[in-house]
């Protein structure tokens, strides 16, 4: 028995009409993708020129932000400041005054004790004392009289001529101030 059905298949596409509708096709998607990859790039692009404006805009407002900031605390440091100078002006004063009056004190002390030292030591003791309370008494006028600008100069002035005697002073009296200070640990 003869098989007498014919077969209906598809009619086979030659290897060279594929490769001509694959050339065709992957032309027209290739251009289809560089066309989208380019809009992409371009979408891309503005967004980025989008943030550079923005972050522009927004660097611009936090400086000037900064700046008004800063110029309100170069204002409060400046008030500080004088406040500052005023009361350090004041307090000088005050210390000038009472320093001057411990001086006059103890050249008054002196002086009282002078009459004692000539009777107990000698005359020529008692006139080495009476000569000190007067030098006291001089230096104490002498700083009344002077404003602590001038004192300032004065000390400036000291330091110059004799910079060691100036260190020894200050080591002294740092010395002698930390004693003083110092806790007791007994």
């Amino acid at each position: 028995m003869a098989d007498a059905t014919a077969s209906t298949s598809k009619p086979k596409k030659t290897p060279a009409k594929q490769a001509e509708l694959a050339a065709a096709t992957g032309s027209a998607n290739t251009s289809e993708a560089k066309s989208r990859f380019n809009a992409a790039l371009e979408e891309a692009k503005a967004g980025a020129v989008a943030l550079k404006s923005e972050a522009g805009e927004r660097a611009v407002a936090y400086r000037e932000q900064a700046k008004g900031k800063r110029d309100s605390y170069v204002a409060d440091a400046k008030g500080y400041g004088d406040q500052a100078k005023v009361k350090a002006g004041e307090l000088a004063v005050e210390g000038k005054k009472k320093t001057s009056d411990a001086i006059s004190g103890l050249a008054n002390l002196i002086s009282e004790t002078a009459l004692k030292i000539d009777q107990q030591l000698g005359e020529k003791y008692g006139d080495y004392a009476r000569s000190a309370s007067r030098s006291l008494q001089e230096g104490a006028a002498k700083l009344d009289t002077k404003s602590i600008d001038e004192l300032g100069e004065d000390a400036r002035e000291f330091v110059r001529k004799s910079p060691g005697t100036a260190i020894g002073i200050a080591a002294v009296t740092g010395f002698l101030l930390a004693r003083l200070f110092r806790g007791r640990s007994d």
